[in-house]
């Protein structure tokens, strides 16, 4: 059989890993891209092992990324966001990863895409996906960018350099607007469950958020618990679509993509132990979350997620808002790999609310280069 060779590094970027490409060394007619993302991953697989390609058969670890200089003047990068799905041939452009977004700074610089000082320079990121900017501080050093330190990122073995993400006027990236039918509280009618109360928010990603008790759940189950209770997973999955057709995401249930919305499990701060097996006490955090992404319980937070439950704690009324205890813009996100802070800042203009900015602190580490070999 034979193959076709296309540059390419696999890279981690926060709580993710994926594949990313320069777009000059992808076919031009971007209609061929998703046949070659497929087949880069190794989706679909019935099994969800993905031992053809590159994922890992969960949601954080089927990812492409496909950056470019950017001809914007508020921007120094363009980057494009896939997301793969495991068992379906599936190329989701829908959504942006604030993980991997912490790479994409990184790669522009060591492939050359961009020219930068050493210090902590300032890379304009443009996110195709939302239309929306990000600016990363990226650590440099003689011309290439650092990835050794001693920041901590919980759900990452190790320790590396820290980069911050600064995500610019974050609401609607998904829908166009912030709270996206203009209330912090709705009524959705779900199949299996009847009348269920949520908060509908869209900042960095448009985001569907659930109080566990109205699931019988506690919002500390771990991923495994939550990925093999079938019964949870159809609930959670009828939440999810009825809330994309409510926000004007879907025209029907079915037509709901599998990248966006994404929902969320949430309470009040409930001691649990992580992943690593550590007591994540109740006062060590300020609101306790499960997210489920592309179907897959994630086993820390998508950052986009944990930017948007930040900006919906400072929104008076959302269910985040009554079960945080955070008193400042800074929320102590429980999740299963333990705690990830977030900052968010958002004001009341008039009778709605905008989001002026949401950050957080990642690592990021190139894992490998070279070529992706593609069947023909």
């Amino acid at each position: 059989m034979n193959q076709i060779r296309i540059p390419a590094a696999f890279i981690r970027g926060g709580t993710s890993k994926g594949v990313f490409f320069k777009e000059s060394d992808l076919p031009e007619d971007i209609r061929a891209w998703d046949a070659i993302f497929l087949a880069v991953i190794g989706a679909p697989d019935p099994n969800r092992r993905q031992l053809n390609g590159m994922g890992g058969g969960i949601s954080s670890l089927n990812k492409v990324m496909i950056v470019r200089p950017s001809k914007r003047d508020d921007a120094d990068v363009d980057y494009t966001f896939a997301q793969i799905a495991a068992d379906q041939p599936i190329v989701d452009y829908s959504a942006n990863c604030g993980n991997l977004s912490s790479a994409i700074g990184p790669f522009a610089i060591d492939e050359g895409l961009i020219d930068v000082d050493d210090g902590e320079p300032l890379v304009r990121l443009f996110n195709m996906n939302t239309s929306k900017i990000i600016h990363a501080r990226v650590p440099v050093a003689n011309g290439q960018t650092v990835t050794a330190g001693d920041f901590v990122l919980q759900g990452v073995s190790g320790s590396g350099a820290k980069l911050k993400l600064d995500y610019l006027d974050p609401g609607g990236a998904g829908t166009g607007n912030l709270l996206p039918t203009g209330q912090v509280v709705e009524t959705l009618d779900v199949e299996g469950l009847g009348e269920v109360t949520v908060s509908l928010v869209d900042a960095a990603t448009p985001m569907v958020f659930v109080a566990a008790d109205t699931l019988s759940m506690t919002a500390t189950e771990s991923p495994v618990e939550l990925d093999t209770d079938q019964k949870a997973k159809a609930h959670l999955e009828n939440i999810r679509c009825a809330g994309a057709v409510r926000m004007g995401m879907a025209n029907r249930l079915e037509d709901t993509g599998l990248a966006s919305p994404r929902i969320a499990i949430c309470a009040p701060p409930t001691p649990f132990t992580s992943l690593s097996n550590e007591t994540v006490t109740a006062l060590a955090q300020d609101i306790t979350v499960r997210v489920v992404s592309s179907g897959d319980t994630h086993r820390a937070t998508p950052l986009t997620s944990a930017m948007c439950l930040s900006a919906a704690c400072q929104i008076a009324g959302t269910l985040p808002n009554q079960m945080t205890t955070a008193n400042s813009s800074e929320v102590r996100v429980g999740n299963p790999s333990g705690v990830l802070i977030v900052e968010a800042h958002v004001a009341r203009e008039g009778d709605t609310w905008r989001a002026l900015s949401t950050s957080s602190f990642r690592t990021q580490r190139r894992l490998m280069d070279g070529n992706v070999l593609i069947p023909t």
